[in-house]
């Protein structure tokens, strides 16, 4: 209930930021051509989204004939979660980093890059996917799927009405500072939304995840991993849609500084903490 109330709560967002750009780009007349707009993009991002976020990582499915470690790893912590068996997925890039995607678990996929196979142990390995599944098992996914591709339309949008102005409801044009405020700051307010769930979403995953797996501090050891060899390998893909960072296990994107207050993961060292207290004294 409390996701589906997330949900509920983000889509009346990006529909608002929506409408108040329509509204500045055409008065009331923008508006309702920019809620109608918002819908489309609602019910596309509900039933496609997964798929444009995997074509945009060049994301290749898998089987148990092509990568049957994988695969069968997969399969076998769906198995310890009670969920179905979601499509599998392997992103050719050297970046460590993965993510899940999908509306529902019926129709869930998980994807890897071929980077964080190479340098996780198998242990590790089993606990970033069982963090992974524990998003699919919370049923967040859908949050992650369409906010990533709802932010991205915002930014479009703002960028167009950049460059064209607004007008209001009689044609007039608007108080230019007004215009250039409001498509600056439309994009960074959905940043927002997607940051402030977001992070909830990656504590509430980790401890999922280790439970998923029955090893919390392997997922501990996985993200300091991560964390480590990541700082030094863009991921490309994510660097052009930096709005489907927030997809990801760990935060992919090169910013540094100020950028990381508007981060969408918690930090590594409090997300280790958590996961190692989640341990039992003998067993560290």
């Amino acid at each position: 209930m409390f996701n589906m109330l997330k949900t509920a709560v983000l889509m009346a967002a990006i529909t608002a930021l929506f409408m108040a750009i329509g509204s500045l780009l055409g008065g009331r007349q923008g508006m309702m051509l920019a809620l109608l707009f918002a819908v489309g993009m609602n019910f596309f991002s509900y039933w496609f989204s997964d798929k444009l976020v995997l074509k945009m990582y060049n994301a290749q499915e898998v089987d148990e004939a092509s990568a049957p470690q994988f695969y069968r790893m997969v399969r076998d912590l769906a198995q310890r979660a009670q969920l179905p068996m979601p499509k599998v997925y392997v992103i050719q890039e050297d970046a460590p980093n993965a993510f899940a995607t999908g509306r529902n678990p019926e129709h869930a996929a998980v994807a890897a890059t071929t980077g964080i196979m190479r340098i996780l142990s198998e242990r590790e390995l089993r606990g970033v996917i069982g963090h992974e599944l524990a998003h699919v098992r919370h049923r967040d996914i859908l949050i992650s799927t369409i906010s990533a591709t709802m932010a991205g339309a915002i930014s479009m949008l703002a960028n167009f009405a950049m460059f064209f102005g607004g007008r209001d409801s009689e044609g007039r044009q608007t108080n230019p500072i007004v215009s250039i405020l409001v498509m600056l700051l439309a994009p960074l307010a959905a940043s927002l939304i997607q940051m402030a769930i977001s992070r909830a979403r990656e504590f509430e995953a980790d401890r999922g995840g280790a439970e998923i797996s029955g090893d919390p501090q392997a997922l501990a050891s996985a993200l300091e991993k991560i964390h480590r060899v990541a700082q030094g390998i863009p991921l490309e893909a994510a660097e052009r849609h930096p709005e489907t960072a927030q997809m990801m296990i760990m935060n992919p994107l090169s910013g540094r500084g100020i950028a990381n207050l508007f981060s969408t993961h918690p930090s590594t060292e409090e997300r280790v903490a958590r996961l190692m207290a989640m341990v039992p004294a003998g067993a560290r």
